[in-house]
């Protein structure tokens, strides 16, 4: 497949500072390694689970410590990459004026419905090597949760890759007391 421009983050920015997506209702783009891509659209399912780990994040975090961050951008300018995950821990400071970075990232979660493949590829390549330590995949048809851990940027990859089920817990490296009972993200299926 040819592309026919590559952005970087910054041309990114000034488009949309510019308007160029509004409005943003009708569709859902991402930067990807200088692409501009039309995000899937979601449905009830993934809204609940993403809803589910929201109120777990807020929960289980000091809002001093850390910045929970629902479907909106980091920022990896070497990779020219501008993803939108589904929930992110970061950094708590102010992002007024700039994306989170792979090194505010204490966790960074995506759901997939239909992008599993995406999100269990590409995407944990690009995670992989910006270096990010602690990345989960919700499969929802699955009903697992991929845990990639200790990344090799070189090599664009997991080192660590474990699959956790319903029955199981899980808890962020970095919030190690912050626990999820991974049955809670499918109590009402």
């Amino acid at each position: 497949m040819s592309v026919a421009a590559r952005f970087s983050l910054a041309d990114y920015d000034r488009m949309i500072a510019a308007g160029v997506f509004e409005p943003r209702e009708e569709y859902r783009v991402e930067l990807i390694r200088g692409e501009i891509r039309e995000m899937v659209p979601i449905g009830p399912p993934y809204e609940d689970v993403v809803d589910r780990l929201n109120v777990w994040s807020i929960k289980s975090v000091s809002e001093k410590e850390v910045r929970v961050r629902v479907q909106q951008s980091i920022g990896i300018p070497g990779l020219a990459t501008a993803p939108e995950p589904d929930i992110v821990w970061s950094v708590q400071r102010d992002y007024s004026r700039q994306r989170p970075t792979a090194d505010d990232v204490l966790l960074l979660i995506e759901v997939a419905a239909t992008s599993l493949k995406y999100d269990t590829g590409e995407k944990a390549e690009i995670y992989a090597e910006a270096g990010i330590e602690d990345y989960w995949v919700i499969d929802l048809d699955g009903q697992v949760v991929e845990v990639h851990r200790n990344p090799d940027p070189a090599r664009k990859r997991y080192r660590s890759r474990q699959a956790y089920s319903v029955e199981d817990k899980l808890c962020p490296l970095k919030h190690p007391s912050a626990v999820l009972r991974i049955a809670e993200l499918w109590q009402a299926f």
